[in-house]
Formats: C-alpha cells, structure tokens, sequence
C-alpha cells in the first residue's frame, strides 16, 4: 500500500561543494516534489558518507546534480554510489536521477556517458518525448513536446541494457530514460529546476559553463532568457 505523502521519505544523493548550493538543491526537490524538506535526508557523496544502509526505512532515492563533478570521472567515492544504484535496481527501490544522476545510473547499469562540449545544452530547451515516452505511466501525463533547464556538459551516449528511451531532441538522444519493469528513472534535464532556480545555478557556476559558453555575450543570452521567463530580463 502506497503511503500518505506526509509519511514519504526521501533519501537525497547530492554532489556538490558549496552549503549554500546544497540547501538550493535541496530546496529544488521539495519544491518540485511538494514533500517538506524534513520528508528529505540528503547524503553528500562527496564525503564519503553513502553506503547501501542509507536504503533502509526510504521509500525512494534521488540523485541530483553535481556543480563541479563528471560522471566520466571516478572519485573515492563513485564506486559506493554506483553500488547504491544497483542496489536500488536489486530491490525495485523507486530511483530517479537528474542530469548528473540520470548520468551516473546509466553508467551505473552499464551505459556509456561521454563528455561533449559540442551538445552541451545551457539554459531553457525543447524535448519531445518518444513513443515510448507517450505510453509511459509517468511520462505520459507530460505534453508531447515541452520546454525544460539543462545544464550539462556529459551526456548519455548509450543506454544501459534493458533501458528504455523516453525523451530525445534534435540535439542528442536520450533526455530521459527508464530501466524496463523498474521503478527507475533518468532525465538529462532539470526537472527540479523551475526558471528561478535554473537562473541561480546559471549564476553560481558561470565559471564551470565557460567551457560551453567562453563568449560572455553568449552566457548573457542564456541568462538573460532564463530572466525573460521570470519577467526580469
């Protein structure tokens, strides 16, 4: 038996380095959600805190994004959040992954994630979902074509075996993904992200976008249409 909202709880992978950028994130995904923050126990990968018993007593996990971390990379402690992955898998254990983390569960199951500077997608895009996506029980609430906040420089270049893709756009394939017969999701975008949100992390990593955008008029763009969405700019 599903659980009343108010008894859900959450556990919350998070790779970042700033406390400031932490709370937002966390902020994001209760906004986004409609769960209280109480409802969310974030676990900082970074310092080496996650382990398969965090799983015990949550109804659910998500994996957020990663400020100054690639999924192409392997840290100390990329190998246990990999193992937290597959153990979610193991156990049918509802997962979601955003950007950095729809990254780390393809590479996780055994996908392929590459680090492209020529598909980076920074500030507001159009996915459109697949057929598949449209027969999702999830996705298939979503319009058919629709607006979203990127900001990624890797992407999902092959999907793990036994995935299914989701969402796509004229840029790159799979926006979005899920693991066949599991409650287990990806979205290369932001879903966390309203336009607010996106144009704080626009501003708080703007030296970590100019690899994308070494043009500061090109970075105002996108900036400036993250303020359009807002009624600022």
């Amino acid at each position: 038996m599903m659980k009343d909202r108010e008894g859900i709880r959450i556990l919350l992978v998070q790779a970042r380095d700033e406390p400031h950028m932490l709370r937002q994130e966390q902020m994001c995904f209760a906004e986004r959600t409609e769960l209280a923050l109480d409802q969310l126990t974030p676990c900082n990968v970074i310092e080496g805190t996650l382990s398969p018993a965090d799983l015990h007593g949550v109804d659910g996990v998500m994996i957020g994004g990663a400020g100054r971390y690639s999924a192409t990379h392997t840290y100390p402690w990329t190998q246990s959040l990999l193992d937290v992955i597959v153990q979610c898998c193991d156990e049918a254990l509802p997962l979601f992954g955003s950007c950095w983390g729809h990254q780390m569960i393809a590479r996780a199951l055994g996908g392929k994630v590459i680090h492209d500077l020529e598909r980076a997608e920074l500030g507001c895009f159009g996915v459109s979902l697949t057929e598949a996506g449209r027969h999702d029980p999830l996705f298939c609430e979503l319009p058919h074509s629709f607006l979203t906040n990127m900001g990624h420089h890797d992407r999902v270049a092959e999907l793990p075996p036994g995935a299914v893709e989701l969402a796509h756009n004229e840029s790159q394939p799979f926006q979005a993904f899920r693991i066949d017969e599991l409650p287990v999701y990806g979205t290369q975008f932001h879903s966390e992200l309203d336009a607010v949100r996106e144009r704080e992390r626009l501003l708080e990593y703007r030296d970590e976008y100019r690899s994308a955008l070494p043009d500061e008029s090109d970075f105002d763009r996108v900036l400036a249409a993250a303020g359009q969405q807002l009624g600022i700019g």
